[in-house]
């Protein structure tokens, strides 16, 4: 219970954190928390394992795929903001399309979602761009 309780903490802490402008620092922020969320939220105990709210909404049938997609496209129109030539936008938009269509297979979408990870993918594309475009958004990983 006191696990919970932390991740939400931090969670509720990364939201207040989260900047709202249209820069290109701002948004590099909010696709990250966006894709770390999506993608590697949670450990499996005993592993080294991370999943994150995308393979959770895919525990809801149909639906979830589509709340996953949402939040996919939405990191791909954030990246279109920022000047993205359309044929990245248009890999990200096919790499969420992917991620939904092998969701929606009922039982054992779940499974590609732990491989397949569109969101991880999509970040670097973008992570790419602001590099080349924006120097000044570059930050060190920990």
């Amino acid at each position: 219970m006191a696990k919970a309780t932390r991740m939400h903490a931090n969670m509720a802490q990364m939201a207040g954190k989260l900047p709202v402008g249209n820069d290109a620092a701002s948004v590099r922020r909010r696709v990250e928390a966006m894709e770390k969320l999506l993608e590697r939220s949670f450990v499996i105990p005993g592993t080294n394992q991370r999943f994150g709210l995308d393979v959770i909404l895919d525990l809801i049938p149909v639906g979830g795929s589509f709340i996953g997609a949402a939040f996919g496209l939405y990191m791909a129109w954030e990246a279109r903001n920022l000047g993205m030539p359309k044929s990245t936008f248009w890999r990200m938009a096919g790499n969420v399309g992917i991620d939904w269509l092998l969701g929606l297979i009922p039982g054992i979408g779940i499974i590609p979602d732990f491989f397949f990870r569109s969101n991880s993918r999509n970040l670097r594309m973008i992570r790419r761009h602001l590099d080349r475009h924006h120097p000044s958004t570059v930050t060190i990983d920990r």
